[in-house]
């Protein structure tokens, strides 16, 4: 075994030295595109004079940059940023064609192998780090709401949820040509109540629900627990499930409801083109197949507008559009919503004798935030962050994963999904990372038939720092034993 705690704790250390931090800041530089292939970078002794170091700390930061690919050093030239070497993106996923019994092995979890094992870098959990919420700024909303309204703290609230709160996200949807009323809108305990409420809604047990292939692995503990069946979709990794594919599949009548992420899906990081979300709404709408559309990677692009989600299409009503604040902004706060379509009285009622009502105190918070233009402040940061932390991990992937690997690099969220070999088999390159504190989640947690054996989806939830540099080499290398043997 290779002991991956000596380079962490040493990577620890070295964050405070001055070679680190100056060599942290030119990767980020080249990770981001501010330094370019093949650009030059400055000599020892002018960048020595410019950040007013000594040329060692100079000479020790190119070594690192030289160390973890970044940068190659040409004779009598001087340093030059090195090409980052490109993977092949995964082709259209091809599922089984028959709809499958759920089970989903509650080890593989994320959740679970974090509290089995001695975790030291988390690449399982699609958890946010703590430092990227607006913490103070809810804190003190927070605080005025229950000063200036302390009767929301004895108030069990209404079932369909604050109406200021649902009136700001009427008000949002106005920005994707939506046509949501607050009357529409459902307040529910974050996006996984929102997903159990649809499906109770409109599905009976042993009904077929056609999906994503990969899925995310807690729509599929849904569907287990309902006793559902799920038919996978064949997908593609850039523009989402194949229309085509599911026409045919939904010819029969047997499909029941179709759950779709077209923005951003977990754990392909897809982003379904308007157009396609516009024949799927249709197709649905025709043959009345319930699509319940869970949007709650949706805020998460990195440039231009919020791309607009199939609800933006939904001519009928047959579309549930599912939103939460749990990823973006609060996740204690568990408020989350639905835009019910014509299933408004049937989830009402579920949500009713399910947990009756959200805090009102928390809704009124977030309604608050809302309108203060904080929410639109912090996601322009979220944004960043996000797409930050993605392009420095997809650096790394690209430098120490197998050269005959494929990776999707997404316009949005924090999720990548990374397809190996046919010889690796991710449930052993798991076992065997985990015994060097890494963790990640195995392809086939994604699949009612156990597929995607040589996949893995890697979360970047925190800031990139040596110490993910490195678990990402180290899995590069476990990979690369497991297909050569050495």
């Amino acid at each position: 075994m290779t002991d991956l705690a000596s380079p962490i704790t040493d990577s620890s250390r070295k964050t405070c030295t001055l070679y680190y931090q100056l060599a942290e800041e030119l990767a980020q530089a080249i990770s981001s595109g501010v330094l370019q292939t093949g650009e030059k970078l400055p000599s020892i002794r002018k960048l020595s004079s410019q950040r007013q170091v000594s040329l060692t700390t100079v000479m020790e930061a190119y070594r690192e940059l030289e160390d973890r690919g970044y940068i190659e050093a040409r004779p009598q030239s001087g340093f030059y940023v090195r090409a980052q070497r490109g993977f092949a993106m995964p082709e259209l996923t091809q599922p089984p064609q028959k709809p499958s019994e759920v089970v989903i092995d509650p080890l593989l979890q994320p959740a679970e192998l974090a509290r089995l094992h001695d975790i030291k870098v988390d690449f399982g959990l699609a958890i946010l780090s703590p430092k990227l919420y607006p913490n103070a700024q809810l804190q003190r909303i927070l605080a005025q709401v229950t000063r200036h309204e302390p009767e929301l703290i004895s108030d069990y609230g209404k079932p369909q949820g604050d109406l200021e709160l649902r009136r700001q996200i009427a008000r949002r949807s106005l920005a994707w040509g939506g046509h949501v009323d607050a009357e529409e809108v459902l307040i529910t305990h974050g996006g996984m109540e929102a997903l159990n409420l649809c499906l109770r809604a409109v599905t009976q047990p042993g009904d077929i629900v056609a999906l994503e292939s990969p899925a995310y692995f807690g729509l599929l503990q849904i569907l287990e627990s309902f006793r559902l069946k799920a038919l996978e979709i064949p997908t593609h990794p850039q523009t989402g499930i194949s229309i085509e594919a599911l026409e045919l599949a939904t010819r029969s009548g047997d499909v029941k409801a179709c759950v779709l992420l077209p923005n951003f899906s977990n754990p392909l990081g897809s982003l379904m083109p308007d157009d396609n979300k516009r024949r799927l709404v249709e197709l649905l709408a025709e043959r009345n197949i319930p699509l319940i559309e869970d949007d709650i990677y949706g805020e998460f692009c990195y440039h231009g507008d919020r791309p607009r989600p199939a609800k933006a299409f939904d001519r009928n009503g047959n579309v549930m559009q599912i939103g939460s604040f749990t990823k973006v902004v609060a996740p204690s706060f568990r408020v989350g919503w639905v835009t019910t379509g014509r299933f408004q009285s049937k989830l009402e009622d579920l949500k009713f004798i399910n947990t009756y009502s959200t805090s009102p105190p928390l809704q009124r918070a977030i309604a608050k935030f809302l309108e203060s233009g904080g929410y639109d402040h912090h996601l322009r940061r979220l944004r960043k962050a996000c797409a930050d932390q993605v392009t420095s991990a997809v650096s790394a992937i690209q430098r120490f994963f197998p050269s005959d690997s494929r990776l999707h690099v997404p316009q949005g969220g924090y999720v990548l999904w990374v397809e190996l070999n046919t010889a690796v088999d991710t449930l052993q390159l798991l076992q065997r990372a985990l015994a060097d504190g890494i963790s990640f989640t195995p392809g086939p947690l994604f699949s009612p038939s156990h597929s995607y054996r040589n996949c893995l989806r890697i979360c970047c939830v925190e800031p990139w720092t040596m110490r993910h540099e490195r678990a990402i080499q180290r899995l590069g290398q476990l990979a690369s034993e497991m297909i050569y043997g050495c």
